[in-house]
């Protein structure tokens, strides 16, 4: 018995490893933005992956607010708290407020029901960068990663990559760094987000979210961290908009790229 429960985990885990060897789509960041994209993704027959560094997808959404773990959604967005079949709760102008853990758990879910694979506990340090255009990832185990150890990656191939890694936007600050080409942003640098400013900021999300360079797409709170837009701290309407957003854009992108 032993064997057989260390031989069928290991067995299936690489069976699911080389199915993204060679996406449509890699995310690198399992935060909502991240997860809306690759459920939209997922249902559209599109082969993408998502790619965790912690062991638990979901970003900044499990914590809530300061560790109240309720989280605001405009709106705008309700539909999408509908669709993911999250129990909001009613509040003024239309908005709701939801459980987080229920929130993020139901995100995650969906991602996964449509057909996305979620790979935790693996860090993208690099992309595939040919022809001045971004075509995959380069992955270590995040414990390496964070380690600093010398053992070399493996790569995704993918024909558009996502930066969703979050305030940091590693994915963006990587490509524009080590191979010295300009972003789709006013320096043609990271930018940096500034400081809070909720309705602003939500705004900036949706607006910021797109290709800012051949293959490589930013989402939620790395797509204001490029841009120099600002923070809007526990509210996460934009986020699941900007996923969405994101999804719409690469879809079209590549049927148009056949």
């Amino acid at each position: 018995m032993e064997t057989l429960v260390s031989r069928s985990i290991i067995q299936s885990y690489f069976t699911k490893l080389l199915s993204t060897l060679n996406v449509d789509c890699a995310i690198a960041g399992g935060g909502p933005s991240g997860l809306v994209a690759a459920t939209r993704l997922a249902e559209r027959g599109l082969r993408t992956v998502v790619l965790e560094r912690h062991l638990a997808p979901g970003g900044g959404m499990w914590g809530g607010a300061m560790l109240f773990n309720q989280v605001f959604v405009q709106k705008d967005a309700g539909h999408l708290m509908n669709e993911f079949g999250i129990h909001c709760e009613p509040v003024e102008n239309g908005a709701v407020v939801a459980d987080s853990i229920h929130a993020t758990a139901a995100l995650i879910y969906r991602a996964s029901q449509a057909g996305a694979v979620i790979l935790n506990g693996i860090s993208v340090e690099d992309v595939v960068f040919l022809d001045d255009r971004v075509c995959g990832v380069v992955v270590n185990w995040s414990m390496i990663h964070r380690e600093n150890l010398p053992v070399d990656p493996l790569v995704i191939r993918a024909r558009a990559v996502i930066d969703g890694s979050g305030h940091p936007c590693e994915i963006a600050d990587i490509v524009a760094r080590k191979n010295g080409i300009r972003l789709n942003t006013t320096t043609g640098r990271v930018m940096g987000e500034r400081s809070l400013a909720v309705e602003a900021g939500e705004r900036t999300t949706i607006e910021n979210t797109g290709e800012i360079y051949p293959g490589l797409y930013v989402c939620g709170m790395a797509a204001n961290g490029v841009s120099g837009s600002f923070r809007m701290g526990p509210i996460f309407g934009g986020m699941l908009l900007s996923g969405v957003k994101v999804a719409q854009q690469i879809l079209e992108d590549l049927q148009h790229d056949g």
